[in-house]
């Protein structure tokens, strides 16, 4: 579906890539789908502008895209707390402009959790985002925030944006090399 282009068959709410502006996408709308990862769609309109539509309004896209971000969101596996489930639901966030997701992208610094009184845990992550000016970096938090809060025992969830150290390409796994082709 990668590449396919689309008419949007209802008006549909969508970020601005990379400023983070909502904006509001009218029915009619000739896009191309650039990537469906991590349950999201980027677009693209004729004019080369990038957009990426939530999982929760892929099906304006058409019921192919909407059954497409289902199977790519992952839902959280009921039972007890493991922190290797956190790990599996940050590897289902994709940076919208990089067909990477951010943990093989080197994007997540720190992941603890800690267990609370009242039972549960607290997972407490510091991400960062490949450039600083980046709109899109509140978009991904939110996504880290809802995604890592499915984990079965995941109480709460608090995730910081950091500068420091200032990410480069040096801290991307080889898997994600590969998967650009750097390698």
């Amino acid at each position: 579906m990668r590449g396919a282009m689309t008419v949007i068959e209802r008006d549909v709410d969508a970020t601005l890539i990379p400023s983070g502006d909502k904006v509001l996408l009218p029915a009619g709308s000739e896009l191309t789908v650039v990537q469906t990862l991590g349950g999201n769609v980027t677009v693209q309109d004729p004019y080369g502008q990038l957009f990426r539509i939530d999982e929760k309004n892929a099906s304006a896209l058409g019921e192919d895209y909407a059954a497409k971000a289902k199977d790519d969101a992952t839902e959280g596996t009921p039972g007890e707390f493991h922190e290797e489930q956190v790990w599996e639901q940050l590897r289902t966030v994709y940076d919208p402009e990089i067909p990477v997701n951010i943990v093989e992208l080197g994007l997540v610094y720190t992941c603890n959790a800690t267990p609370l009184e009242e039972g549960g845990q607290r997972v407490s992550i510091e991400m960062t985002l490949t450039a600083p000016g980046c709109g899109m970096g509140q978009v991904l938090v939110e996504d880290v925030r809802q995604k890592v809060s499915s984990v079965p025992g995941v109480k709460e969830t608090r995730v910081e944006l950091v500068w420091e150290p200032q990410w480069d390409q040096s801290r991307m796994t080889d898997v994600a090399k590969l998967q650009l082709g750097w390698m």
